[in-house]
């Protein structure tokens, strides 16, 4: 098992904003717009309490002027402008300028001080509504895959949580709207920001087998319930990875090997199994208890799908197994179930 790798000392969670980048300057803009007029609507109203030294009647444009100097904090020198063009230049011309400046500190500020509040602000909101989720540990082809199926099975985008170590294999799951975290997710701290201890499963695909294991021993430690989903590329580590506490373990390589053996013995076999897998298919595999009506009737009779095997405390029976002609409460079952899609075909037909 390699070297774990050290990861920063602080971790973000994000999620892209709702908002597209224009709505967002659009609303700051307008923000702007709006405190200005409020600020004009407040010295039009209390003009009686202004004095223009230079013709004693205050009219629009010195509100306008005075308001624009004081938002500003420009101040007040010895050379004012009088005339009306000249304050109109300073109001719409200079004005906008100053705030430009202004916004070029008040920036640099943000990224030293601010974005760190800022950061650990949006953090606590996306940690306050994680429950029940699903965490994807390490995003590459199987991950980027998972994140696919995941969401053409139904799971809500920001139900899903990508960890990986890449900023630029995150691009995509926070465009889809995920919650991402860029960190190692070998360590204790980076699992619990995303409140794995909440979470509903979590898939692992590090892209090598010691980093897996050793992600989900991190993960087992602080869920000791979690469903956990590990792949393992050698055959060897598959006896290691259930140990570490993988409740599921997946080896890429033995299935498409599996798919690619089971093709000699019929042109469809791989095609039917490829579709039980997928949701983009015509049928599906599903998991789910025994119903209280379906006790004591054999899986052959189940009322929703087609039953294929029933697992009872915890050890698996097929549908010819003598387990199989009577069900009990408890027991779990494997069904053969259409996919949404070829159920709205069905209601149409």
């Amino acid at each position: 098992m390699g070297k774990r790798p050290r990861g920063p000392d602080r971790v973000t969670l994000r999620r892209r904003s709702p908002l597209p980048v224009w709505a967002q300057i659009a609303w700051r803009a307008g923000l702007v717009i709006g405190l200005l007029l409020l600020a004009v609507a407040v010295h039009w109203f209390e003009r009686d309490g202004l004095k223009d030294t230079h013709d004693g009647v205050v009219d629009f444009l010195d509100v306008l002027y005075f308001t624009s100097i004081s938002i500003t904090t420009t101040g007040y020198g010895d050379i004012v402008p009088v005339s009306p063009s000249a304050r109109m230049f300073d109001a719409f011309i200079v004005t906008p300028i100053r705030i430009f400046f202004v916004l070029i500190f008040v920036g640099t500020a943000y990224n030293l001080v601010f974005r760190r509040s800022w950061d650990n602000f949006r953090m606590e909101r996306i940690q306050r509504n994680l429950s029940d989720h699903v965490i994807i540990a390490g995003f590459g082809t199987s991950g980027s895959e998972a994140l696919d199926e995941l969401l053409a099975l139904g799971a809500p985008a920001h139900n899903v949580v990508v960890i990986d170590t890449s900023a630029e294999a995150l691009e995509r799951p926070e465009s889809l709207g995920c919650a991402v975290l860029e960190a190692d997710a070998t360590r204790d701290k980076t699992l619990q920001a995303v409140h794995i201890e909440r979470a509903r499963a979590m898939i692992v695909s590090a892209g090598r087998d010691d980093t897996a294991i050793l992600i989900t021993l991190t993960a087992r430690h602080l869920a000791p319930r979690l469903k956990i989903s590990v792949a393992v590329r050698n055959e060897d580590n598959e006896l290691l990875a259930r140990q570490a506490g993988a409740t599921t373990v997946i080896n890429p390589v033995s299935f498409a090997g599996l798919l690619l053996a089971g093709s000699t013995h019929g042109a469809h076999i791989s095609d039917y199994i490829a579709d039980l897998a997928s949701s983009s298919g015509r049928v599906r595999l599903s998991e789910r208890d025994v119903l209280d009506e379906e006790c004591g009737k054999p899986l052959s009779e189940i009322t929703k799908g087609l039953g294929v095997r029933l697992y009872r405390d915890g050890v698996p029976h097929g549908f010819w197994e003598p387990e199989a002609k009577s069900l009990r409460p408890g027991d779990c079952i494997v069904e053969i179930l259409p996919t949404a899609k070829r159920e709205r075909e069905l209601g149409k037909s």
